[in-house]
């Protein structure tokens, strides 16, 4: 069987919870629900260290502007990690090469990525934090499930997370004008941070000379 729809569906989870990613699948591998996990993924000191992460990536990503931080962290590390586990998945079922794999793998997880930053981006404009936690949540379910479903119905999954990438990139459209005022915002907020940094604070009772150098 092609791996090639398991690819594209884990390349574009990746892009959306690169942890997430790995923990299930080497879960899936572990526990001998699917052939198709390399042995690499299955090992111990890797479920623990992605689960780890995937716990502090649940705790971040539902926070307002800590989770456009933690994506700009993760700007490389989420195509890097759905390259690595595309070339993976084709080494272990040899019917794709893996560098096709890895280039299927990261590409598509660069997209999911650009998707889920610049929807985050836009919904930081808003102040009220309830729409990052329903969002992030809605994401972390999403992948759970897209990625169960790929290991037993691979062409079904890759289908669906075709149609969720290519749809978030229709919407990323619409949001820009909102994505334009976070970024202003933030900027402005640096600038206000940096010019209170510079102004000298005067001690109480201190003469006005006393600042100057």
């Amino acid at each position: 069987m092609s791996v090639l729809p398991l690819v594209f569906t884990s390349g574009w989870a990746s892009g959306v919870n690169a942890y997430a990613v790995v923990l299930l699948l080497g879960l899936f591998g572990a526990t001998g629900l699917s052939d198709e996990v390399p042995a690499a993924l299955q090992r111990p000191e890797i479920l623990v260290t992605v689960g780890v992460l995937f716990l502090c990536e649940a705790v971040a990503d539902k926070i307002p502007y800590v989770d456009s931080v933690w994506d700009s962290v993760h700007t490389v590390i989420r195509p890097a990690t759905g390259a690595w586990v595309g070339a993976m998945l084709a080494g272990q079922g040899g019917s794709v090469s893996d560098l096709v794999a890895a280039v299927i793998g990261g590409s598509t997880a660069l997209a999911s990525h650009a998707v889920k930053a610049g929807t985050r981006m836009a919904v930081n404009s808003s102040p009220e934090p309830f729409s990052n936690i329903v969002l992030s949540t809605a994401e972390d379910l999403g992948v759970a499930g897209v990625v169960t479903l790929a290991i037993f119905h691979p062409w079904a999954a890759a289908s669906i997370a075709g149609v969720l990438l290519f749809t978030g990139l229709a919407v990323l459209c619409f949001l820009v004008s909102r994505i334009r005022r976070f970024l202003r915002r933030r900027a402005q907020r640096r600038e206000e941070r940096r010019t209170a940094a510079a102004v000298p604070r005067r001690v109480a009772g201190a003469p006005p000379w006393a600042d100057r150098d």
